[in-house]
């Protein structure tokens, strides 16, 4: 090993110190020979008794003094500069070895100030760059300097070598294979690699110049390639994950033209011919390969999901790729990774909720939630189901229905009703399906009441969704509808027999329904509406399954409201199932008969009936035809001797009846 060169008593640096202060750092060169002067013993008679070796000795002394002296200004006028790019070009005292053993000492002793670590780390990479194979020299320097202030060291550092040349890498290595430093150094790259395009921090020489993103990108690629990972690394390997899957996303979205110049620069140093988010991606199979999860590389690249997290607008769905993947490979890993993007959710900006919702939804079927767990991820789903963009919304609800099988969450859940029930208004019918689903889970599979206001808002968003041109819509709203008026209101009951009124021909149409399931729950809704409003007379016929029975008793009983009858079932002439469009047809021709005293409302029926002469089915163009010409003949006349001759023929000749021949006639069941 090196033998340091003598060190100068610490007076004498105190001294220098002191009067470098008052001198400033611009002191001329001709003034160093006082300085040195300095150091000399006061007494004048005692340097003349020297012998010849103390002599030499002296006067290795004052070119030691002096070189300490230059040495530390130059630092100075560094760290004095704010803005400074890099350390002034001393090659010669690059190229002196006892420089860096005066570098160390001055470490070593602690006579320096905060604000002026930048500069030594621009003198360490330079020193570094001008003396190639010493690379261990200031392994010690630099390792004291990155425990005592880790910020100042990795700012300082991504700012004088952005593209991490050969210095730079020897540097990181240093203080990224240290148990000493390792952590905080890791945590500060996690902080400029979580921001875009760049990130800034204020260092002690107040500095406050941005750093690039994409620098620590470089570095951490760079690092993924020693030989030996420290352990800490792969305890941050969540982390490091989901900030690389940040750099492919932001560098995918945009590139400003600095950041363009700063990687056309790193092309340059490092032999690259990739774009960014390119190269993201190849730190990102990098980090899993060294965590031994190349089988989570190699389905990625089987599914195209690398390709599809380069495209913006399906970077999410990618993200949920490769979440299915991860989890597939170990639950374990999965749940740390989902457990720092709650911590992500609740604080960083908007611009990557969406890939972090997607991997959320992908693993939390198979997470074990906690107490605290449950409560921050509804308070997170709460939040995405306000938001405007669509895509939240519909992973906000996968994920709701993820978690109605945890009950751990279940009673939690009721909070987000009110939310729950405006949702139901969405253009689009996967969403409406989902909301249906998470809301008739909330309703029927727990023991609470809703509040009247809320039950008065759900009844009225579900009445349109029993004509949904879904069916797995329609049956669960009808069952909620069913569940909500008999069961789950807290107060204003009364108030919810408006919406029962209103339901009634809805459900008598759908007990035509071809789809059985949807037929049958909605007869048995349509008794329960019926007991609601105590109406006996409408209740026997469903009970006896004469539904045509409960039409007139319906219309009979309720002629005041024959029109607004008329006018409900005039959407379902246009309905796609061929039995609705006849039941709404015969239904029609049955109100016409009391509406023989309203012109206006005639016309409008016989008009409606008109109108399906075009009808893809010859069986409803027939029936609507003959329905609109029995319903214009006058009381009395040979047509409506017709009529009752069609009624005798339907008792004589049923076939008549089943091949569609004026069923809107019949007025009792048989």
């Amino acid at each position: 090993m090196e033998q340091r060169p003598p060190r100068v008593p610490k007076l004498a640096w105190v001294e220098e110190e002191e009067k470098e202060e008052e001198e400033g750092p611009g002191a001329l060169p001709a003034q160093e020979t006082e300085e040195v002067q300095e150091f000399q013993p006061l007494e004048e008679d005692s340097a003349m008794d020297q012998t010849q070796e103390q002599d030499l000795a002296g006067g290795l002394f004052r070119r030691t003094a002096q070189l300490v002296c230059n040495f530390i200004r130059r630092i100075r006028e560094e760290g004095t500069s704010a803005m400074a790019a890099g350390v002034r070009p001393y090659s010669y005292i690059f190229n002196t070895k006892a420089t860096a053993a005066l570098l160390d000492m001055l470490v070593e002793e602690g006579f320096y100030s905060q604000k002026q670590v930048p500069a030594m780390v621009r003198y360490i990479h330079q020193w570094l760059m001008a003396n190639q194979f010493s690379e261990h020299r200031l392994n010690r320097t630099l390792l004291d300097l990155s425990e005592a202030q880790p910020t100042d060291v990795v700012i300082a550092l991504l700012r004088v070598a952005p593209t991490c040349d050969r210095a730079a890498m020897t540097m990181w290595k240093t203080i990224m294979c240290s148990s000493r430093t390792v952590e905080p150094v890791v945590q500060i790259l996690l902080d400029v690699l979580r921001t875009w395009p760049e990130h800034s921090t204020c260092t002690s020489d107040g500095d406050n110049t941005g750093v690039f993103a994409l620098a620590a990108t470089v570095v951490m690629w760079k690092f993924l390639q020693v030989p030996c990972v420290p352990r800490v690394v792969k305890a941050y390997f969540p982390r490091v994950l989901v900030h690389l899957l940040f750099q492919v996303f932001f560098s995918t979205l945009e590139m400003p033209q600095e950041v363009d110049t700063f990687w056309k620069a790193c092309q340059e140093q490092h032999g690259l011919a990739i774009s960014p988010n390119r190269f993201a991606v190849r730190a990102l199979k990098s980090l899993l390969c060294r965590m031994h999860r190349e089988q989570v590389v190699l389905s990625m690249e089987r599914k195209c999901g690398w390709d599809t997290l380069l495209c913006a607008d399906t970077h999410h769905h990618a993200v949920g790729l490769l979440a299915r993947e991860i989890s597939c490979v170990s639950r374990r890993l999965s749940f740390r990774i989902v457990r720092y993007l709650l911590r992500l959710l609740s604080t960083q900006e908007a611009r990557w909720d969406l890939p972090a919702l997607a991997f959320l939804v992908e693993v939390l079927a198979r997470l074990d939630l906690t107490e605290r767990g449950a409560n921050r991820i509804l308070e997170i789903l709460s939040m995405h189901l306000q938001s405007e963009c669509k895509e939240r919304r519909h992973l906000a609800l996968r994920a709701l229905l993820q978690l109605t099988d945890k009950p751990s969450v279940t009673e939690k859940m009721w909070s987000l009703t009110e939310r729950l029930v405006e949702l139901l208004q969405d253009a689009d019918g996967e969403r409406v399906r989902m909301t249906v689903m998470v809301l008739s889970f909330i309703v029927l599979e727990t023991k609470k009441l809703i509040p009247g206001p809320i039950a008065l808002q759900l009844a009225e968003a579900l009445l349109p969704l029993f004509d949904y041109d879904n069916s797995q819509v329609q049956l669960v709203s009808i069952l909620l509808f069913r569940t909500l008026v008999t069961v789950r209101v807290e107060k204003e009951k009364e108030a919810l027999k408006s919406h029962v009124h209103q339901s009634l021909l809805p459900l008598f149409f759908h007990c035509h329904d071809e789809n059985q399931q949807v037929a049958e729950a909605s007869q048995r809704a349509l008794l329960s509406m019926v007991k609601v409003l105590k109406r006996r007379d409408l209740a026997n016929p469903v009970k006896d399954k004469q539904l045509w029975k409960f039409a007139e008793v319906l219309l009979a009983q309720d002629e005041s409201r024959a029109a607004e009858h008329l006018h409900q079932a005039l959407p379902y002439l246009h309905n796609p199932q061929e039995p609705l469009r006849a039941a709404a047809i015969r239904f029609m021709g049955m109100a016409g008969q009391h509406l023989r005293g309203n012109k206006r409302e005639l016309q409008s029926i016989c008009q409606a009936l008109d109108d399906k002469a075009q009808d893809i089915s010859p069986a409803i163009r027939r029936l609507a035809l003959e329905t609109a010409f029995v319903l214009r003949a006058a009381p009395g006349s040979i047509l409506q001797k017709w009529q009752d001759g069609f009624r005798r023929a339907r008792k004589n000749r049923p076939c008549l009846w089943a091949r569609g021949w004026l069923c809107c006639w019949s007025s009792e069941e048989s």
